[in-house]
Order: structure tokens, then sequence, then C-alpha cells
């Protein structure tokens, strides 16, 4: 069966989510999370990729973000999770997939929703009862975009 054909619209945000294939985890320990954010830094770069907000969870990944070239999301989230998917199946000696399908995308409009966005996908550790503060939770953007405003992956958000 053929893909329906993702909508995109320049100018505005993108909520994606990718998952472990089978719900499984992708993140099993500290190296791997850094590893995940080092590539976002790379490929975010490679597409001017602004990242808003993100979380990574132990079987899925959210990112917050807007591209200049919105012809460039499906290469920029192909790149990001191929070069991943190398990097694990090599170090925990697997072969084949390590995400579930295409990557999902949600249209964000520029106001009240993507403060709201944000703050879903900063509390998703806390609803899925990994921890009881969102600060205390190292592989999402809350404590840098919150607490302390440093994070080598994150963008500032102008305009909010």
């Amino acid at each position: 069966m053929p893909h329906i054909k993702r909508l995109l619209i320049e100018g505005y945000c993108y909520h994606l989510i990718t998952r472990g294939n089978q719900k499984q985890k992708v993140f099993h320990c500290s190296e791997d999370y850094l590893m995940y954010l080092m590539l976002l830094k790379k490929f975010k770069r490679k597409y001017k990729f602004l990242i808003y907000a993100y979380c990574l969870m132990p079987n899925h990944a959210h990112l917050l973000g807007e591209i200049k070239d919105i012809l460039c999301l499906s290469s920029f989230m192909h790149d990001l999770n191929r070069t991943y998917t190398l990097y694990f199946n090599r170090k925990y000696e697997k072969v084949g997939h390590l995400w579930q399908g295409r990557f999902k995308s949600k249209i964000i409009c520029k106001d009240r929703y993507l403060l709201d966005c944000l703050t879903y996908i900063e509390m998703n550790p806390v609803r899925s009862n990994l921890i009881t503060n969102a600060a205390d939770y190292p592989w999402s953007s809350y404590k840098a975009r919150i607490l302390d405003g440093h994070d080598f992956v994150l963008d500032e958000l102008m305009g909010l």
C-alpha cells in the first residue's frame, strides 16, 4: 500500500515522532542518548532545522522544530534515523530495522499551541512515570529551555 503523502507547509513548525520497532528500546545507556543528540546536532546544521524542543524516551523520540527548506524534512529524519540505526546495530550486534515505519509529523502553528506542544514533549517523562520533576530528566530540552538556557542542540524560540 502506498504511503499517504506528507502535508508540508512552509513557515510552520513540526512535531516529529519516531518510535522503536515494536516499541522496543532504542536507547539503552547514556552513550546512546548522547550519540542521538550528536547526530541531531549534525543533521540540524546540514538541513537548517531549528530545534525548539526535544525529548528522547527509551523507545521513541520527540522533536519540535522548523526547517528552512520544507522539502528536506524527510531527508533530515531519514539521515538522522539511518545513521543512528547504523550506530545502534553495530554497537549491539543487531541487524534490520530499528524504527517502526515512517516518522510521524504534525504541523504546529506558531501560536499558543506551539507552547502547549513544547510542554507536552518535555513533560513526557513525567507522564510516563520515569521521573517526578521534568528538570531531573537529562534527555529533554526542559532543563536548558526553562532553567539554564544552555544546550548544544536547542535553538532559541523567537517571537513567542
